[in-house]
């Protein structure tokens, strides 16, 4: 078959897969993130397991490991966010608050209901997922310690898939690790920092930069937004910068310049394919997709290029930089 023809199909093809991954979005987004949590747990079956404990223990273990996670994250952001409710009266007279409400009054009537209606819509499609995640987390929680012998299974036919599951199990628990040791880090000393600010709710925000971590490239951004504009709010624009100067130091320092270092190696991606992948998944997807953008991208790395030995120029293209890549200075001539 030509090279052209063959170029010419791969890109229809493509375009048929990525349309109909954005049409059930709803369905591969919370499978990727279940999938991903279960990844990162999982690790605690099988040191049960080798510590004696019986299937039924080490399975239920995980389950409760994953649900209890989310609870916490889920009883914070619930209490935070009545102490918000709680807080809004507040602002009630500031002048920002009362420009806000000025332009919302000169809104059109239809206008303002359709936007209402588009956000109870989009409530009801997050509840729906919500559910969704967890029946899957539970689901998979259970089955996960059937890991092992499917892969073998599944090796006795295609081995070089098997491989490319392991690999991609190994490459996501390794970005999951490294993204969440950094972003505890980012979110401990930002609640000291804005609980030294008297920012309200600084836990609230240190969680909320914790979860913006996955985020890569734009995550310190959808961060930093809330508390600046809170700062603000209550306390003038020079609490606001000193928000946005702390922020802005701590991600040029821990996210801009350490934490890329091993994401990138723990991924197998450079930092330019990170960030293509992030606006490319955000937008089949939607807001689960720049969560999922690097584990979904190594996914169809290894699938794609990981087990196809002729795609070797891909691998170097998507793979961050090396020492060796760095051109060495020619030797000095000497006279003669």
């Amino acid at each position: 078959m030509p090279r052209a023809l063959t170029i010419l199909l791969g890109g229809a093809a493509a375009v048929v897969v990525v349309a109909g991954v954005r049409a059930v979005a709803w369905l591969v987004a919370p499978a990727m993130l279940a999938l991903l949590v279960v990844i990162a747990i999982s690790p605690v079956h099988r040191w049960l397991r080798g510590r004696g404990a019986p299937p039924w223990l080490a399975t239920l273990t995980v389950v409760v490991l994953v649900y209890g996670v989310l609870a916490t994250v889920a009883v914070t952001v619930a209490v935070s966010g009545a102490r918000l409710a709680s807080m809004l009266p507040e602002f009630a007279r500031d002048e920002l608050v009362v420009r806000a409400e000025r332009a919302i009054n000169g809104l059109d009537r239809g206008q303002l209901m359709g936007a209402i209606g588009g956000l109870l819509s989009e409530l009801t499609s997050l509840t729906t997922s919500l559910v969704f995640l967890l029946a899957l987390l539970l689901f998979l929680g259970v089955e996960v310690g059937w890991a092992n012998s499917r892969l073998a299974d599944i090796a006795v036919d295609r081995p070089h898939l098997r491989e490319a599951f392991t690999e991609f199990v190994r490459r996501s628990r390794r970005y999951l690790v490294v993204t969440t040791v950094f972003g505890l880090v980012v979110a401990v000393l930002d609640t000291v920092a804005l609980a030294l600010l008297s920012i309200p709710l600084a836990l609230l925000w240190g969680v909320l930069s914790f979860v913006t971590n996955y985020i890569p490239n734009i995550g310190f951004l959808l961060g930093v937004a809330p508390p600046a504009v809170l700062a603000l709010l209550q306390h003038g624009p020079r609490r606001a910068v000193a928000v946005l100067v702390f922020y802005g130091v701590l991600n040029f320092v821990v996210q801009s310049l350490i934490q890329p270092r091993f994401t990138g190696d723990a991924a197998g991606l450079s930092t330019t394919v990170t960030f293509l992948a992030l606006v490319f998944w955000a937008w089949v997807l939607g807001p689960l997709g720049a969560l999922l953008a690097v584990p979904l991208t190594v996914l169809v790395k290894v699938l794609l290029v990981d087990v196809d030995p002729a795609a070797g120029w891909a691998a170097a293209l998507l793979r961050p930089p090396r020492r060796d890549d760095i051109p060495k200075a020619p030797a000095p001539r000497t006279g003669g």
